[in-house]
């Protein structure tokens, strides 16, 4: 069966930029997992765009808009990756994963995913250790 992956943020910015701290495993990891598929969601796609157009983030090597857009299509041409749409069942799973005794706002973009994951059938990959068993099939690179 072919492992459906959706990789966070951080997994798909380490993936695209050779700079980033976690790049290396990053790519040792993709180029491991052979032709399994590699799902971003809408909210995933805008958070990378943003990363790539953030000086802050990316020093030198900032994109503009345009370029960052020329990036992401040059490599969402592999057609190992695939756009998912927000799945029914969304909701309660992303009420489930963020039900949480604690007042976090860095809490909800995760707990989102979570959910999405869940309500997807995808496997979340993440280097945040913090959502180790948070989910049902979570990977923590």
């Amino acid at each position: 069966m072919n492992t459906l992956n959706f990789p966070d943020v951080n997994v798909w910015v380490a993936l695209i930029w050779q700079d980033h701290k976690d790049s290396e495993t990053a790519r040792d990891w993709f180029a491991e997992s052979g032709n399994q598929l590699f799902c971003f969601c809408r909210i995933t796609q805008i958070s990378v765009l943003r990363l790539l157009t953030t000086r802050s983030v990316m020093g030198d090597d900032v994109e503009t808009m345009a370029s960052a857009w020329k990036l992401w299509d040059r490599i969402t041409a592999d057609e190992r990756f695939a756009f998912v749409p927000e799945p029914d069942g969304l909701e309660p799973a992303f009420r489930k994963a963020s039900h949480l005794a604690t007042s976090s706002p860095k809490v909800w973009a995760d707990a989102y995913l979570l959910g999405f994951a869940a309500a997807s059938g995808l496997k979340l990959v993440t280097f945040d250790k913090a959502l180790r068993g948070r989910g049902a099939d979570v990977l923590v690179l």
